[in-house]
């Protein structure tokens, strides 16, 4: 990496981009531009607390008395807990998975996604499996500029980027976001507002007079008909804009574009965010199988047998042997699977949700709903008084106000210190003063309770797709926020 205030580092760049000074190589071997929002995301506000927490261990361990009292210290550990701690957790039990749950639901996402790749069960299976029609992985040859735009939640980023033929990866992207009433409106509104900030990137660049490909990342359940032509099934994510169902996206996009007429884009790819996370990843690293994201919403894609997905017509794809697979399992619980662990707190927010009743494994793992959920649990605490008790609590009576953000900010706390989980309560409105020590330990417990059941109902989601697929030695791609 560049030292500060140095615009060259020691790489050869065998690539044509004007001004190639301007870009830094990142500890992946991509090259960011500078002032692109890719390399600005370095500077994240998720907090780094590894190097604090190793610090302050060794000053507690350095502390200690030496010799025989010292290994009595370390191998002491109080177990002291308050009533009313005991009720918290006896509150929570709900949430706490054991092995013969997860085991249980591997087995249930392995039928599901089974059912999802059978011609005759595929209209009522819950995991849709769709064909990408991405017949091969990248090789690591691959080379050209290209753009990319990924759509999935309520910002969107479009891509610049440059492979040469030394496997550099040059990128320069910036973030758009959104708005919540483009989200609900119509679907003409929503393509002509991407078309505005694609030409609006592209013209700031000066790139307009090439004819560039672009590649459509949209995270959302398609059902794909080529590599360029897929039909929005639902929309998920809090997105609902009319007019867009049933319809080809990317026709849509395209439609758009030529409204303008400014710029020279062809939409040349539609496919999932988890195929492109799974392609990303399998440029650099051909073991790669399986795409994962978990950010937003969640879902996989893997490498599939073509004589597996009955969905196609193996005639239709003579020499090819393996298809990427969409499996949309965000909708895994919708016909009921995951009943045996759903809690009452999952079903209000499933409730109060614009999908009741769809993306049921999504809403009990992603961080769109992870926040609701645990603002949920709290509620139910205070209401029997257990925490807050004496604190302003108007603020998290309101329907989304602890964002799941506030969960990885608590978490990320050394043991024992309630910095940021203080900060977090005091922009709910709360005095920090007026919330005690075990009050924040209280709510790190919840949000822990919460953020370990997600990360179990994930790795029994990976566990059933790495059992179905059967291979020695897999890479997992994975992404999100």
């Amino acid at each position: 990496m560049a030292e500060n205030g140095d615009t060259h580092d020691n790489y050869q760049r065998s690539n044509s981009f004007k001004d190639s000074d301007k870009y830094v190589r990142t500890r992946s071997g991509t090259y960011v531009r500078r002032d692109s929002d890719s390399y600005s995301r370095k500077d994240s506000s998720m907090p780094e607390f590894r190097s604090a927490l190793k610090s302050r261990l060794q000053k507690s361990k350095d502390e200690l008395p030496q010799g025989l009292m010292r290994e009595v210290l370390e191998t002491y550990k109080p177990n002291l807990l308050t009533r009313r701690r005991r009720l918290i957790e006896d509150f929570v039990r709900d949430l706490m998975l054991n092995n013969d749950h997860i085991h249980v639901m591997e087995q249930q996402m392995r039928d599901a996604i089974k059912m999802g790749l059978k011609k005759e069960n595929h209209e009522n299976a819950s995991v849709k499996c769709f064909p990408t029609y991405v017949k091969e992985l990248p090789n690591g040859k691959e080379q050209g500029k290209f753009l990319s735009l990924d759509l999935g939640g309520t910002n969107f980023r479009v891509i610049f980027m440059e492979l040469t033929k030394d496997k550099e990866f040059m990128m320069d992207s910036k973030i758009y976001a959104i708005p919540h009433s483009v989200m609900i409106g119509p679907g003409v509104e929503l393509f002509d507002h991407i078309a505005d900030c694609l030409a609006m990137f592209v013209l700031d660049r000066k790139i307009q007079d090439e004819t560039l490909p672009l590649g459509f990342t949209f995270s959302f359940p398609l059902q794909q008909e080529g590599l360029n032509k897929a039909t929005l099934v639902k929309w998920t994510k809090g997105f609902n804009c009319a007019g867009v169902e049933g319809e080809d996206v990317v026709g849509l996009l395209q439609e758009a574009l030529e409204r303008r007429g400014d710029v020279k884009i062809e939409v040349c790819a539609i496919l999932n965010d988890t195929t492109g996370c799974l392609m990303s990843c399998a440029w650099r690293d051909n073991r790669c199988r399986i795409g994962l994201i978990l950010g937003t919403g969640t879902n996989a894609c893997y490498l599939e047998d073509i004589k597996n997905i009955e969905t196609l017509n193996p005639e239709d794809f003579p020499g090819q042997e393996h298809m990427v697979i969409n499996t949309e399992w965000g909708a895994f619980g919708d016909k009921g699977e995951l009943n045996f662990i759903k809690t009452k707190w999952d079903e209000n927010v499933d409730e109060m949700s614009v999908n009741p009743g769809k993306q049921i494994y999504e809403k009990m793992i992603s961080g769109m709903y992870m926040g609701e959920l645990i603002r949920q649990v709290l509620v139910d605490l205070m209401k029997d008084d257990l925490i807050f008790v004496g604190a302003d609590r108007e603020q998290l009576l309101e329907r989304g106000s602890f964002f799941t953000r506030y969960a990885s900010e608590i978490e990320s706390d050394p043991v024992g210190e309630y910095t940021r989980c203080r900060q977090a309560l005091e922009e709910l409105g709360m005095d920090p003063d007026e919330v005690s020590d075990d009050d924040c330990s209280a709510l790190r417990y919840v949000c822990e309770a919460v953020s370990r059941r997600a990360s179990m109902m994930a790795s029994a989601g990976i566990t059933a797709l790495l059992k179905k697929m059967d291979y020695k030695d897999v890479v997992i791609a994975i992404d999100g926020s």
